[in-house]
């Protein structure tokens, strides 16, 4: 395992979003850049540019070669193809190096032709969201990791630089990790545009919709943080109001359909984890959305 006083070269195939933010942070911690990779020469300046350092390639090269540890933050689409394509360009120079890829939903197994090669394979998941405009915060952010015992190694140490909070899945683990991040934060973009058409169909502008919810929302999740599940949960389902269920049901005939739907299987998940007596709130209401059906 490289020691973790050794100054550490860093190749990043794929630099993106994931792949510009974690090599400007890791940089500025003193890591070295070597190639940076994308599909296209002027992509590859501007994420060189963006990290501040490092060697712009368009198109996967035997640079990568160069660096002690290969973040692959590629699509997951890419992923396999890119391993297989480096191992081929590699062969034995592969041994004693560690290549991580960045996937949330994906585990070493995409790696499997550069482990053949003698390469530590692993993956390295920040559980956050990078936007296009602004850098997100590491800092105590959660990294999910699984792989070899050296890349683990490597993907702790990366983490830790960083500020974050490593956990270790079983490589089976990795999509059911992936799905609760996609329903914390991808789904509730949809609920939250959805309740703002709603808002808007009803005589809200756009920023009156916003301004209303978004308190709502964050006071919900600070109580969810302070208070836990149970003492937090609001609405007419905690409470046993399925007559006001039943207005909800008719309320959203009016929009499209994947409204209503999705207001059912919200008002299901939120019984089955929430009530206390899940069964009988789960009865009751099938009972209203039956009949609104």
């Amino acid at each position: 395992m490289l020691a973790h006083e050794m100054p550490v070269t860093l190749a990043i195939v794929g630099a993106g979003r994931v792949g510009r933010v974690l090599g400007n942070r890791l940089h500025q911690l003193g890591w070295r850049i070597g190639a940076v990779v994308t599909q296209a020469r002027a992509t590859a300046r501007a994420a060189v540019r963006a990290i501040g350092a490092g060697r712009p390639h368009a198109g996967l090269t035997r640079q990568v070669l160069g660096a002690d540890v290969v973040l692959i933050a590629t699509p997951d689409g890419a992923i396999r193809r890119v391993a297989a394509r480096l191992a081929r360009m590699g062969g034995e120079e592969w041994r004693g190096k560690v290549v991580l890829h960045a996937s949330g939903a994906l585990d070493r197994a995409a790696l499997a032709p550069l482990e053949r090669c003698g390469a530590a394979t692993g993956s390295l998941h920040p559980l956050q969201t990078f936007s296009p405009r602004a850098a997100p915060q590491l800092e105590g952010r959660i990294f999910a990791i699984e792989g070899t015992a050296t890349a683990l190694g490597m993907a702790r140490r990366m983490a830790r630089e960083l500020g974050g909070v490593t956990v270790r899945l079983d490589a089976r683990s990795k999509p059911a990790y992936h799905a609760a991040g996609a329903m914390a934060a991808g789904h509730v973009l949809g609920i939250m545009e959805a309740a703002t058409r709603i808002l808007m169909a009803v005589g809200f502008s756009r920023r009156q919709a916003v301004r209303a919810l978004l308190p709502l929302v964050r006071q919900t999740l600070e109580n969810f943080e302070r208070l836990g599940p149970g003492s937090s949960w609001t609405g007419p389902v905690s409470r046993g109001d399925y007559a006001t269920v039943a207005k909800h049901v008719a309320a959203l005939q009016s929009f499209p359909r994947e409204y209503g739907e999705a207001y059912a299987a919200l008002s299901r998940l939120s019984a089955a984890v929430l009530a206390r007596n899940s069964r009988g709130a789960l009865r009751r209401l099938a009972k209203v959305l039956e009949a609104g059906a």
